[in-house]
């Protein structure tokens, strides 16, 4: 049920503006200089800060209703969990009281220390080696206990829901919605069979670990968003880095496996779960858009998603994913 407050937290999220930010973050105990740049979010606002006398702060506002606050403090517990492991991530700042998530009216934020860095290089053999370093020691502190509240990586959370909402987007063109229902429905198949036939233990990972999460340091990879952290395979960590023809992916591979074995155990019966793993994602991106597309920044950033050739591209990518799925799986070499 839709309730009063609800919209006002949606309307106010969408009308979010400078005046609001400022004043927000004023009311949380800092004295902002009026310096404020929006950062690249769509799913949360996410802005650059400015503050007298003080170094800078990124504020993430929550999108209201995708994350309940027990799900959110569970993100940020996973990170205070690294943080004290002595990985690399980028963790929320707490208040006077302790808390990571402030309350002001309709708005839910969180504030961050401003970490300068580069995108890794995926090309570059030595940022590959330590990605898997810093992922095998993530996964080790993610093994040690279960997510009560955050979602699950699996085929009906990321495949079936996707498909679900697709099917039912307006913005497919008519003539087009059976070969997209055939093609989604072939690739979930695909999906579940591989999840099935892979034994794994599941454990809480990072969930988006993509370039644009990495900030490469003097020091190396410092992580941060784990906006989308959840439990699933250690291999939702790490098939975002391989991308290329297959040769260039095994030796992606290999040096990630490298780094990885320093720590922990590569789980080389997940390789199977590469491509599958990345169909679920292209489902999920293309679900996602759909679900947001009453936001006014979305349009204007994805304007193709509501023309034929958007789905006519889709469907395509998911019959590669098909043909991918069906080839063996990466040569690991240990």
């Amino acid at each position: 049920m839709t309730t009063l407050h609800s919209v006002d937290q949606a309307s106010a999220f969408r009308s979010l503006g400078p005046d609001a930010i400022l004043n927000t973050i004023e009311r949380a105990g800092h004295r902002c200089d009026g310096r404020l740049q929006a950062l690249a979010s769509y799913e949360n606002r996410v802005y650059l800060v400015g503050r007298v006398e003080q170094p800078s702060l990124v504020a993430k506002f929550y999108r209201p209703h995708r994350w309940t606050t027990d799900q959110i403090l569970e993100e940020h517990h996973f990170c205070a969990e690294l943080l004290d492991a002595d990985l690399p991530v980028i963790v929320p700042l707490a208040d006077e009281h302790g808390d990571t998530v402030i309350e002001d009216g309709p708005y839910r934020f969180s504030l961050y220390a401003q970490t300068v860095g580069r995108p890794p290089s995926f090309d570059d053999p030595d940022h590959r080696r330590l990605l898997g370093r810093f992922a095998a020691r993530m996964h080790n502190v993610g093994a040690l206990t279960s997510f009560r509240d955050r979602p699950t990586v699996d085929v009906d959370t990321h495949g079936h829901a996707a498909m679900h909402r697709l099917v039912r987007c307006p913005q497919v063109p008519p003539d087009l919605l059976v070969a997209l229902d055939s093609a989604g429905a072939a690739a979930t198949e695909c999906v579940e069979a591989a999840f099935e036939q892979c034994v794994y233990r599941p454990l809480r990972i990072h969930g988006d670990l993509h370039a644009g999460n990495i900030l490469w340091t003097n020091d190396g990879p410092a992580v941060l968003d784990f906006d989308d952290c959840g439990t699933g395979p250690a291999c939702a960590d790490l098939w975002m880095f391989l991308s290329g023809d297959r040769d260039y992916e095994e030796q992606a591979l290999a040096d990630i496996v490298e780094g990885y074995e320093q720590f922990r155990p590569f789980p080389v019966a997940e390789v199977g779960l590469i491509e599958p793993l990345r169909t679920l994602r292209v489902l999920r991106h293309a679900a996602w858009i759909a679900e947001r597309w009453e936001d006014p920044a979305f349009p204007l950033a994805f304007g193709q998603f509501a023309e034929p050739r958007y789905w006519q591209d889709l469907i395509l990518t998911l019959k590669e994913q098909i043909s991918a799925m069906q080839d063996p799986p990466l040569a690991v070499n240990l």
